[in-house]
């Protein structure tokens, strides 16, 4: 399956798979008509991520506890929390960065495979901080982060062992052409 992003990368207003003539997805169901698989699945996780660079441009990455994947930091909103709320809450959490809401932009959104939970899709809102990640801001694992992965947004390579998430190698094909740092 080809992950398919139902939003615009970057722009001032992003552009939802409604307005793309995809239709509105229903609760539950994949963004694009006719796709199979693992995004057409009855279950649909819904997660916020965030894109944070050096200044050398390669992006941070995490593994969680039990998996293989690297993924963005990023995770599952809380009842009621909004996806902006979701990605400041779950970077400080992964990754112990205090990050101001206002310091993120929306990229939009990617409909892929999820990543650690076979046969589910997800829905993720991605967000990127523009500005490089300071020298004072040193991401470190937590108890819930296993391995921190500095990649190269150009080639995205996990360690050896291990693989990359879909959502990551779709946002980073998106924002290649017009990188958000």
């Amino acid at each position: 399956m080809s992950p398919s992003p139902s939003g615009s990368v970057p722009s001032s207003s992003s552009v939802s798979a409604e307005s793309r003539g995809m239709g509105a997805a229903a609760p539950g169901q994949a963004a694009v008509p006719g796709e199979t698989g693992a995004a057409a699945a009855a279950e649909t996780i819904r997660v916020s991520a965030v894109v944070l660079a050096r200044p050398d441009r390669r992006v941070l990455t995490v593994r969680k506890a039990g998996t293989t994947m690297f993924m963005f930091p990023g995770g599952k909103h809380l009842p009621g929390e909004d996806p902006l709320d979701t990605a400041v809450r779950e970077v400080a959490e992964e990754t112990g960065l205090r990050l101001r809401p206002d310091e993120l932009t929306r990229l939009g959104a990617w409909d892929t495979d999820a990543a650690n939970e076979p046969g589910a899709a997800l829905h993720s809102e991605v967000f990127a901080l523009w500005r490089p990640v300071a020298r004072h801001e040193t991401p470190a694992p937590t108890d819930e982060i296993v391995e921190l992965h500095w990649m190269d947004p150009a080639a995205p390579a996990a360690p050896a062992g291990h693989q990359v998430a879909p959502l990551l190698v779709a946002v980073l094909a998106a924002v290649a052409k017009n990188p958000p740092f």
